[in-house]
């Protein structure tokens, strides 16, 4: 991902955003519950992290997290275990937050120009929320989960006067072309026959 996309506020936010993700199978909650309560069975009894996660079917992370778990709560801790999948880090509040800053502009966060840049909405998500994203997981979060979309800045100087060109391309252009020599074929080369370079 480019370091210079600027990103703006998408119209079409919502169904169609819903309507793309993945729909993932669900979960036996019961039966991820009832393998927890066997762990701390096999945990009271004094059975290792290795020995739990090799019986059950899991990762030693998973083991050793449950044994955290189990050591500071006891088998109540490891009865819920909440939603499926990982948590968010940013909650619903923090997003609305971090898009009211966004909505302000670049300049009102403290940034030079107005272009906003993953890199500068990633400060911004780390100045109000503490938590730090890479442009990747930041591009994630502006599309989906604030419904942004990528776009490019007009390549036009802030100086410019569209009526001084236009009066240029109107009367000195056709001028330019009609000077003699201005039509005559020519080269860029350094060494063709033509250039100044090859008569030293």
């Amino acid at each position: 991902m480019c370091e210079n996309v600027v990103v703006a506020r998408s119209p079409e936010v919502g169904a169609k955003k819903r309507s793309a993700k993945r729909v993932r199978g669900r979960r036996d909650f019961e039966a991820l519950k009832a393998r927890r309560m066997r762990a701390a069975t096999m945990f009271a009894r004094g059975k290792r992290q290795a020995d739990v996660a090799a019986a059950l079917g899991v990762s030693a992370q998973t083991a050793s997290s449950w044994f955290k778990a189990w050591s500071e709560g006891g088998r109540a801790a490891l009865v819920g275990a909440g939603r499926a999948g990982r948590r968010a880090r940013l909650s619903d509040g923090q997003l609305v937050e971090i898009e009211a800053a966004l909505t302000k502009g670049a300049r009102a966060n403290g940034f030079g120009t107005e272009m906003w840049t993953l890199a500068r909405v990633a400060d911004v998500i780390a100045e109000i929320t503490g938590v730090t994203y890479s442009q990747t997981q930041t591009w994630t979060i502006l599309r989906e989960r604030l419904g942004w979309t990528r776009q490019r800045p007009a390549r036009r100087a802030i100086e410019r006067n569209d009526d001084a060109v236009a009066t240029w391309v109107r009367e000195d252009w056709p001028r330019i072309k009609k000077e003699r020599g201005a039509g005559a074929p020519g080269s860029v080369s350094k060494t063709s026959r033509g250039s100044r370079s090859s008569h030293r």
